[in-house]
């Protein structure tokens, strides 16, 4: 056998055993080698020898090659193609393609046929003919340069216009579906088809996909399709109709650029009920490709998931989800006995098994008695047991932990549901709520509140609007971006006026920006005086005259605050009590800042904070230790994470001044400041970063 044949013998089956594998994108040069039974190192070797490209190039190559294959065959798109032959990117897919052809994939098949039309030269040109043709080269490139400097004027909108195309936000919302069904009672399987679908969107990580129950609203609502783009801030809107006839399901779906008004792709499906899982597959591939957004070959998996094989099993489902989403207790109850009814079909219905929990989870919400925390984590145990990677598995058994207050053990489990559906907004909401209060960490409380109002705010009624917009703006301060949380403070209340917590914040908000004491605290005083039953403001009172060592009138509403404690038998703020003790302390009453600063230690023993070596900080200052406070405030200044408020009101302290004069005072106060405004400065480009600031 010759050197060449032996060559090509090498490189044919190495092309074949790229075209075996040619979807996976993951199949590279170890992959590649593996199978030609080699060592990395020989393969490439071996391929830069015979073909002068690199390992990775020659794989490219033949993606493409194969790509221009099926482009001037089939009529698939060319985002459908660039998935079939292993990028899962459209767009890079594009880059490489107009790289390696000179063209777009769009303009393949017009290309292929310009081929077929054109006539091979005749070799035996005369001199003469040259010379003509040269002449006659000189006139062509000097007219084609007019043109294309015509061109690029010509076209210049339109290159602006694609680029604004690429940068568009891939943000859509399904609206509800239209059942045209003679028989009624079929909306439960429409509305099922719609929400399935959704969900398998929901599963990308590169779209953002509004939650239903922010359309649901729009169901026999007359707006049109761009105020409704608009008010629920999304650049795709997708409508769809259906209908069940016998054992058939017809199903037309169409996606509009909402800044256009105009649809971009339709589509209208005929399947057997058989088939309705490949029905919802299909539904999401063919909107993620139009978008041109990017899905991994994880998605594509979580996509394909069949959540059981029994469809009598899916029906009762999906007529459960229809009860489930009456948000009322008979509707629980209802999608209760459904979602039953589905486990006695397929008994390892992981989704049906979670649905059965989280409705026990609703039916307690709020209730002082927990009727049904035994059987809400049975379910939610089954459910894992049979799928530990889905979504639904993950959330019932996080609202088992909720329930039962264990609020730390529950967010694993919700963040691991954030892996299968990135999109969950009822997930990105328990989690805004938990890092908000819980298990405090003010940059992941902004994330899920940003992400939460980008999901789901239009689901909710102008009051719940509100209080939703002050969680915003509270995660916005507390991170220190004062600016916008003075924006999202205004819209809270324009949504509700009369929201006492909004005005409240709004008074902080506005000394984070002006830094004057004084006017905080007439701004205080007037919200107390609305309500001076309210512990929260009548303690930030208090201590707004404590911070200005006013000990008489930090006394006056100290004491109001124990009132209201001790009168609705509860304990609230414990780290306050270093101040009270410090108060009774400089008012002379000795034996109640001793018992306030017992209170204090207690509360020490327990903390487990991020905040516990300032707190500590403090203590040592009350009882005169000025070195051990500034080591506590050395290993305080090593945190991520934490509050605004610490810095805006550390030197405001009395206790704080009597470090002034200690050498490494300014030093560790200065240290906190740069660590605080350091983590401001990474969390404000992981936030934009992800297109949510």
């Amino acid at each position: 056998m010759t050197q060449d044949s032996t060559s090509n013998s090498f490189l044919s089956q190495a092309k074949s055993a790229v075209l075996e594998n040619i979807s996976n994108e993951q199949f590279g040069v170890s992959e590649l080698a593996s199978k030609m039974n080699m060592s990395r190192s020989s393969l490439l070797r071996k391929i830069k020898k015979q073909n002068n490209l690199s390992a990775s190039q020659f794989i490219r190559e033949i993606r493409l090659q194969k790509a221009a294959e099926m482009l001037g065959e089939t009529e698939l798109t060319a985002s459908e193609i660039s998935f079939e032959v292993g990028f899962s990117n459209p767009s890079y897919f594009t880059k490489c393609y107009r790289e390696y052809y000179g063209y777009p994939p769009g303009e393949t098949k017009t290309k292929k046929e310009e081929e077929k039309t054109i006539k091979p030269s005749d070799d035996k040109k005369t001199e003469e003919t040259v010379t003509k043709n040269r002449s006659i080269n000189r006139y062509i490139i000097a007219i084609t340069a007019i043109a294309i400097i015509a061109i690029i004027y010509f076209f210049k909108d339109q290159f602006t216009s694609l680029e604004s195309k690429a940068n568009k936000e891939k943000s859509v919302a399904f609206l509800p579906f239209k059942n045209l069904s003679e028989d009624n009672s079929n909306l439960y399987f429409i509305n099922g088809v719609m929400e399935s679908s959704l969900n398998n969107l929901q599963k990308i990580k590169d779209l953002r996909v509004i939650s239903r129950t922010s359309t649901e609203k729009y169901r026999n609502d007359p707006k049109n399709v761009s105020e409704i783009a608009e008010e629920l801030q999304v650049n795709y809107l997708i409508e769809g109709s259906g209908q069940k006839v016998g054992n058939e399901v017809l199903i037309r779906i169409q996606l509009i650029d909402a800044n256009e008004d105009s649809p971009i792709w339709s589509e209208q499906y005929k399947y057997e009920l058989d088939d309705i899982f490949e029905l919802q597959n299909n539904i999401a591939k063919k909107i993620a490709f139009a978008i041109e957004a990017n899905v991994t070959p994880k998605e594509f998996a979580l996509i394909a998931k069949k959540p059981t094989e029994n469809l009598v099993a899916y029906d009762f489902y999906l007529k459960g989800l229809e009860h489930q989403n009456e948000q009322s207790e008979e509707g629980l109850h209802k999608a209760i006995l459904n979602f039953e009814k589905a486990i006695e079909e397929d008994s390892k219905y992981a989704d049906a098994y979670a649905q059965i929990a989280i409705c026990y989870f609703y039916l307690d919400e709020n209730k002082i008695e927990k009727k049904y925390v035994d059987k809400l984590n049975e379910y939610a145990d089954n459910a894992l047991l049979h799928d530990a990677t889905s979504e639904l598995p993950l959330i019932a058994k996080a609202l088992y932990y909720i329930n039962v207050t264990e609020f730390k053990l529950a967010i694993p489990y919700l963040e691991k549901a954030l892996d299968y559906n990135p999109n969950a907004s009822s997930v990105v909401l328990f989690l805004s709520v938990l890092y908000s209060r819980v298990v405090p960490n003010t940059s992941k409380y902004l994330t899920y509140a940003l992400q939460g109002i980008k999901l789901n705010i239009e689901a909710n009624d102008s009051v719940s609007k509100s209080y939703i917009y002050l969680n915003l703006s509270n995660a916005l301060v507390q991170n220190g971006f004062t600016k916008k949380a003075s924006e999202y403070i205004e819209e809270s209340l324009k949504y509700n006026p009369r929201n006492p917590y909004s005005t409240y914040l709004k008074n902080f908000i506005n000394y984070a920006n002006n830094k004057d004491l004084k006017t905080l605290t007439s701004q205080m005083l007037i919200e107390w005086q609305k309500d001076t039953t309210r512990a929260d403001i009548t303690q930030e009172l208090a201590k707004m005259y404590y911070f200005q060592e006013d000990y008489n009138n930090a006394l006056f509403y100290y004491e109001k605050y124990i009132d209201i404690l001790t009168t609705n038998k509860i304990d609230l703020y414990p780290a306050e009590n270093i101040k009270i003790a410090y108060t009774y302390n400089k008012m002379g009453f000795a034996n109640k800042a001793e018992q306030y600063l017992n209170k204090y230690k207690d509360y020490l023993e327990k903390d487990e904070s991020i905040y516990k070596e300032a707190s500590l900080a403090v203590l040592y200052l009350y009882e005169n230790m000025p070195d051990k406070a500034i080591e506590a405030y050395e290993k305080f200044s090593l945190q991520d994470d934490f509050q605004y408020w610490v810095i805006l009101f550390i030197r405001e302290d009395p206790l704080l001044k009597r470090l002034q004069n200690h050498s490494e005072y300014d030093e560790v106060i200065q240290k906190i400041k740069d660590k605080f405004w350091g983590n401001h400065k990474q969390l404000e480009k992981s936030l934009k970063d992800k297109n949510l600031l």
